[in-house]
């Protein structure tokens, strides 16, 4: 058992949070119980996955993207009333990591993709605040668009979107988990034969074909699996407290 303040402490130490400049508050969100024993991770904060963490017996709930993001209404109705009444009502913490989380290099979303899929981070690239949060590297075998597309089926159990923007065999790549589709041009000026990202906006198929970019968008959510697991983990681990994560399905 550790103490929710050591807990948040250590956590907003270790992915460095005060370095990021982001789009929520990171760290503890909610507080609860003044003690964790059990520590459930995932994704989102969505009311689903409040519900399965508090029916786990969970102390804290650990995710990715969380609550009080900037230009959100700030009033306490509706949807937030209710996942904030649940978590308070039962003396549930929230603890939220967003960037920091995606940039982390060895617990973030960017690094456990590459663990999953075997690639080999050779560095990074992109600019989100100053941070730079895609990794990049070189396939020991060179494929072809069609043979990547099934590989990243295969392991993250999704079939990506693939924008085949060129016939070249890909050797060079790079990837950043969630909503980093506008990271293609960076890839681009990087000299990288392929990007995957979560998402995909209408304007990242122009750029791949006409940049000559194999694209593929993986998933939001199939991407961002990893990062709040293996951080979880390491917590449960380094503190001798239990953890569960809760994968809520989502298909975007």
């Amino acid at each position: 058992m550790i103490t929710l303040k050591a807990l948040a402490d250590y956590t907003d130490t270790l992915l460095s949070v005060e370095k990021f400049q982001d789009y929520c508050p990171n760290g503890l969100q909610v507080e609860g119980r003044d003690e964790v024993e059990l520590l459930v991770t995932g994704v989102t904060a969505s009311m689903d996955l409040v519900e399965a963490a508090i029916e786990a017996g969970a102390d804290a709930l650990l995710v990715h993207h969380g609550y009080f993001w900037k230009g959100e209404d700030a009033r306490i109705i509706g949807m937030k009333r209710s996942r904030l009444q649940r978590l308070l009502g039962t003396d549930t913490s929230l603890l939220a990591y967003h960037l920091p989380l995606d940039a982390h290099p060895e617990f973030g979303n960017n690094a456990q993709l590459a663990r999953v899929l075997g690639f080999e981070t050779a560095g990074t690239f992109g600019d989100d605040g100053g941070m730079q949060l895609g990794q990049h590297g070189v396939l020991p075998t060179p494929l072809d668009g069609a043979a990547l597309a099934d590989h990243l089926a295969r392991r993250l159990g999704r079939e990506p979107l693939y924008i085949p923007g060129s016939q070249q065999a890909i050797k060079t790549l790079g990837w950043c988990t969630g909503a980093a589709q506008s990271y293609i041009e960076a890839a681009v000026e990087l000299g990288l034969d392929a990007f995957i990202s979560g998402e995909i906006s209408e304007q990242t198929v122009h750029v791949a074909r006409e940049c000559g970019m194999h694209y593929f968008a993986a998933g939001h959510h199939a991407t961002e699996r990893y990062g709040a697991r293996a951080l979880g983990e390491h917590l449960a681990g380094k503190f001798g407290i239990r953890h569960a994560f809760i994968d809520v399905d989502n298909p975007v």
